[in-house]
């Protein structure tokens, strides 16, 4: 199996005659990659001639400079998880000056105001950063199919409007989230929490499926109450936000619509790492 670092040597490779008429699924991550990243990678294998992973920390993402330091970084472990799904996935794990070629910085986006709920309230500029790597990996891959998991779903539908309004020729694939036995969404920042906080979070998805069924019956401003107040009871947490909103647009749920699609999103810390996580309401 092959690691690229530069976008050369990739494109070298994805441009040889033998595989210019193949589809190609790409996976767009982080690194520290778990269960949840390779059940994308299964299903680009299975829909795809060729697959692509990326391994990059994107730096302009990060609007707290502590976060990017210590978000986990497992190359080694990455290549070898990868190596053992299959051999014949090709690993782009360029260095910011490959991916910046010396300014590193975001692009500003117009997503519609998608970028204004949730994450972008909490986290400024993280979606301008989103989309100029996404871009970027796009231009260098030219992907057919590329995939991404809900449990970032505002990203997913940021990502969607990217491709329509840059007229991006490449089919995005929502995944749904996997989870723990425990329904603890898997995320790379899992890796920093103790044994004791692992079990503890448990209790996000615990009291996210407990407002789905609520949502039956209750109001919005109802089960974002109960929410507040369950975390409220647990002070080894600290709820950033929980939002109940339309998954089209993203805007807050003021009233509920019938037949419109809702989802629950939530951002929550605990020994001071930030999960997200979320659950459709239908």
């Amino acid at each position: 199996m092959r690691v690229f670092q530069t976008q050369k040597e990739l494109q070298i490779e994805l441009n040889k005659t033998e595989n210019q008429s193949k589809n190609i699924g790409f996976v767009p991550t982080m690194g520290a990659l778990h269960k949840g990243h390779l059940s994308l990678l299964e299903q680009s294998l299975a829909e795809n001639e060729i697959t692509v992973l990326s391994i990059f920390v994107n730096p302009t993402q990060f609007n707290n400079a502590d976060d990017l330091k210590k978000y986990p970084r497992t190359l080694e472990k990455d290549v070898e998880l990868v190596q053992n799904l299959n051999k014949n996935i090709l690993v782009y794990a360029p260095s910011v000056a490959d991916i910046y070629e010396g300014n590193t910085i975001s692009t500003s986006f117009n997503y519609d105001g998608l970028e204004n709920q949730m994450e972008g309230k909490h986290r400024p500029g993280h979606f301008d950063g989103v989309g100029t790597i996404v871009k970027k990996l796009f231009e260098i891959i030219k992907p057919t199919n590329a995939y991404f998991g809900e449990k970032d779903f505002q990203q997913l539908q940021i990502v969607r409007k990217l491709v329509v309004k840059y007229k991006i020729p490449v089919n995005i694939i929502g995944c749904e989230i996997f989870r723990e036995a425990s329904g603890l969404a898997m995320s790379s920042r899992n890796e920093r929490l103790s044994e004791s906080a692992k079990k503890e979070s448990k209790l996000i998805f615990q009291i996210l499926s407990k407002a789905k069924e609520k949502f039956h019956t209750k109001s919005a401003n109802e089960v974002v109450l109960f929410v507040e107040n369950e975390f409220k009871k647990n002070p080894n947490f600290t709820l950033e936000y929980f939002e109940i909103a339309a998954e089209d647009t993203l805007l807050t749920c003021k009233r509920k619509v019938k037949n419109k699609k809702y989802r629950g999103f939530i951002a929550v810390f605990i020994e001071n790492i930030r999960l997200i996580d979320n659950i459709s309401l239908k």
